[in-house]
């Protein structure tokens, strides 16, 4: 054989070889999403029968996705509806319109709840499943005590159990809660308060874990904790503190104690919960003098410039009932008052209804929000930036 002709022939049987080796010591293909940095700091592309470019456009995020939504979706997902634990059904039809969250009221859940719950929940559009929240906070206030047990007061607990122990409670409890399908729980009250109740008069009273900010905070925070711990989302309530308020806001209107003595007082367990990277506030329908006339959940001073600017929150911020008699006497029903919340800088709203009425002031709550953004009274802007928070709350990605 000529010598080129025995070098090609030799060069042909190492190939298959070579091939063979560099196979075995290459390093394995790295890529991700589209737009998303590779370990060495680029932006890679996966194969095209693997993920669909179209499914995942490149650049997507979240808040980039909510541009494409209209209003009326939008104002939906802002929107927590009420229902009775034993008859949650009665909420299907707001779900399936989208609303993001279902608060349930009752005091002794069904045995059916976790079943109810989850077809519940299967009726929500994109597979963005609404809230389920209740108010678990321990003493005279558990919804459904027949499934985590009878709790202590918050006062109690304070008094009687150290931040683990009271952790460890939470942790337990949480389970129980997210097994039966609710995925929120309106809880802990870091207000603080040392007197009796609660009741018309006075909506803390054992409710508080202490009148020390310190104590309250520690104790406040660890329960919060372990809910978090369990898959819970905790709601703590309610800013900027309504311990020693003039009356109970559900009943009547009320101011909290001084703008200036909260500031040193009231405020700081609210402060140690953003600090500590809690995932929700619940703003109060009390007046603070010296900070705003409005009732806290429709004032923009209170949400924006002081637990959004000044206390540099940026979790989930909720009102309590816009139901309230406090709300209603400073001159909002409902839907007007969704759409100032909104405008406040909070991110969901709630209310209470009869289940008959449940439909129409949802509706109605909705047309407002989506009239507010057109009239330019409320932005689409901050409305896609309460949604951006709903939605990181409940850990959804409109990208994945």
């Amino acid at each position: 054989m000529p010598p080129r002709r025995r070098l090609a022939a030799l060069v042909l049987l190492a190939l298959p070889v070579l091939l063979t080796a560099a196979c075995n010591t290459a390093p394995p293909p790295t890529w991700s999403l589209p737009g998303t940095p590779t370990s060495e700091g680029a932006s890679s592309t996966p194969p095209s029968e693997e993920v669909s470019p179209s499914a995942v456009p490149p650049g997507c995020t979240t808040a980039g996705a909510l541009a494409g939504w209209s209003l009326q979706k939008l104002a939906m997902q802002t929107i927590t509806v009420p229902a009775n634990e034993g008859s949650v059904s009665t909420a299907s039809a707001q779900v399936a319109a989208g609303a993001g969250g279902v608060i349930l009221f009752g005091s002794k859940a069904p045995a059916s709840l976790a079943a109810s719950l989850k077809t519940l929940s299967a009726k929500a559009p994109g597979g963005i499943a609404p809230f389920v929240m209740t108010d678990e906070e321990g003493g005279t206030v558990q919804r459904m005590s027949n499934v985590v047990g009878d709790l202590p007061s918050a006062r109690k607990m304070a008094a009687t159990m150290t931040p683990a122990q009271i952790r460890a409670l939470a942790l337990a409890t949480g389970r129980k809660l997210k097994a039966v399908g609710v995925t929120m729980d309106l809880a802990p009250v870091l207000d603080l308060d040392d007197r009796s109740g609660p009741s018309e008069s006075n909506p803390d009273g054992s409710r508080s874990f202490s009148l020390d900010p310190k104590k309250a905070a520690a104790a406040g925070i660890a329960f919060a904790q372990g809910l978090a711990e369990a898959g819970v989302v905790p709601v703590v309530k309610h800013y900027p503190g309504l311990g020693y308020a003039s009356a109970n806001t559900d009943s009547a209107s009320a101011t909290t104690l001084p703008w200036t003595t909260l500031q040193k007082a009231g405020l700081l367990p609210f402060s140690d919960a953003v600090k500590a990277g809690l995932p929700a506030i619940m703003t109060s329908n009390a007046t603070v003098p010296g900070l705003t006339k409005l009732p806290v959940s429709l004032s923009p001073e209170a949400v924006t410039k002081v637990l959004r600017e000044q206390l540099k929150y940026d979790g989930l911020v909720i009102t309590d009932s816009l139901s309230a008699t406090a709300v209603n006497k400073a001159g909002y029903k409902v839907p007007k008052a969704a759409a100032q919340a909104l405008i406040a800088g909070n991110d969901m709203i709630m209310f209470t209804a009869a289940a008959g009425d449940v439909a129409t002031v949802t509706r109605q709550t909705a047309d407002a929000i989506v009239a507010a953004v057109n009239a330019g009274t409320l932005t689409r802007a901050r409305l896609e930036n309460a949604v951006t928070h709903v939605l990181a709350a409940k850990k959804v990605s409109l990208c994945s």
